[in-house]
């Protein structure tokens, strides 16, 4: 059996690569998304780790509604960001701080 410990570092591990990807990478906003993403599954991974160290059903409960809501706002972000690209011709954020309401 796999101690909780292992579960641990490897949601640490997928938390400061996604944080990594959204400090250093600040031009491509689709790897930012994925860095969100990456950040929301770092901690379902913890949440099911707890979830079955405690036996307690309630934390994988939770990891299926966010990741109902990731999957909202994954495809809420791609819809925006093809919108982008069709009137700009680019998804770089430095040529996003011009938009207009």
């Amino acid at each position: 059996m796999i101690p909780l410990s292992h579960y641990l570092i490897v949601g640490a591990l997928l938390f400061a690569i996604s944080i990594v990807g959204i400090f250093l990478n600040r031009k491509n906003l689709v790897i930012i998304l994925m860095a969100i993403e990456l950040l929301l599954l770092a901690a379902n991974v913890n949440f099911v780790a707890f979830s079955h160290y405690l036996e307690d059903l309630s934390g994988q409960v939770f990891v299926f509604f966010v990741l109902t809501v990731a999957a909202a706002e994954a495809a809420i972000g791609l819809a925006i960001l093809i919108v982008l690209f069709r009137t700009r011709r680019s998804i770089n954020v430095q040529d996003l701080d011009r938009l207009k309401g």
